[in-house]
């Protein structure tokens, strides 16, 4: 049995780290699509301009993750996984559509998205941590920063979601997602 790709590797074997990568890459590249279109739908549903600007923003390296995923992958001779990118952009789209939805029902709505979100940009920042590892090992060095980077501003959008849900009133009752650490700059 291979072991998850989210499990950090116990002894360098480069073929155990590339076949971790390519999976783990696979899975980030279908959800940078889900999130994209998410995303859209959320910065439609948000009624302050500066949240939607943020959530422009944050849509928009969401794309740009994807596409780096994507060079990542074609330069591993892999491609996207077909099944798991229609999946998730099914379910893209449908949370696409649960905001629009959401954001009629007033603070619950809102606060769900945000909420949401944060959850979601928190185990993006750890995958992105991994992966880079996985690079790593997979004698791929060139591609570490760059990881890292990515686990960086995915941190940045797990904050931004954070502050907006610490500001509701929400927050006092409902309970709160696992913080991820601040993503290192390099690996040891």
């Amino acid at each position: 049995m291979i072991p998850s790709e989210l499990e950090p590797p116990t002894a360098v074997d480069p073929d155990l780290a590339r076949a971790r990568l390519t999976a783990l890459l696979r899975r980030a590249h279908a959800g940078e699509r889900a999130a994209f279109h998410a995303y859209a739908g959320h910065r439609r549903a948000v009624w302050r301009a500066e949240q939607r600007a943020r959530i422009a923003v944050i849509a928009a390296e969401e794309l740009e993750h994807r596409r780096d995923v994507g060079v990542m992958l074609a330069e591993l001779g892999a491609g996207p996984a077909p099944w798991r990118e229609r999946v998730f952009l099914l379910i893209g789209l449908v949370i696409h559509v649960l905001c629009r939805l959401g954001a009629w029902t007033g603070p619950l709505g809102w606060y769900a998205a945000m909420d949401g979100a944060g959850r979601l940009e928190a185990r993006n920042v750890e995958e992105y941590v991994v992966a880079a590892r996985h690079a790593r090992d997979a004698g791929r060095a060139a591609w570490v920063a760059p990881l890292l980077h990515m686990a960086r501003v995915e941190w940045e959008h797990e904050r931004t979601f954070h502050a907006y849900c610490a500001g509701h009133w929400l927050s006092r009752v409902a309970p709160g997602w696992a913080r991820p650490a601040e993503p290192p700059r390099a690996l040891d």
